[in-house]
């Protein structure tokens, strides 16, 4: 039995194509693995930035209700002591006519 030289360049040819069929379908599947575990942990990554947000926003909030809570009770506050100033005005006011009643 003797192989022909075509022959063996095609089984040669042949195994090298299964070979290069089967080295590319394992690299495809090792590839899309890493594809995968990448996108997982940049979905991660980026999920742990919205919470840390989330999280911002939500100390800003209670900070904006803390200062317009103080913001109402400087509001009375100041209110309170406008009305103070009116009656010392009305009663100094009273002060002074009775003293110019008494020098004129």
């Amino acid at each position: 039995m003797e192989i022909g030289i075509g022959y063996l360049i095609t089984c040669i040819g042949l195994f090298c194509t299964v070979a290069g069929l089967v080295i590319g379908f394992f690299t495809f599947h090792r590839n899309r693995d890493k594809d995968v575990k990448s996108e997982a942990a940049e979905a991660a990554s980026i999920t742990t930035k919205l919470d840390h947000i989330g999280q911002s926003v939500d100390s800003i909030r209670i900070d904006l209700k803390a200062s317009d809570q103080r913001w109402t009770t400087l509001s009375g506050t100041v209110i309170r002591i406008d009305e103070s100033t009116i009656q010392a005005h009305k009663r100094i006011d009273q002060i002074e006519k009775k003293g110019e009643s008494r020098v004129g």
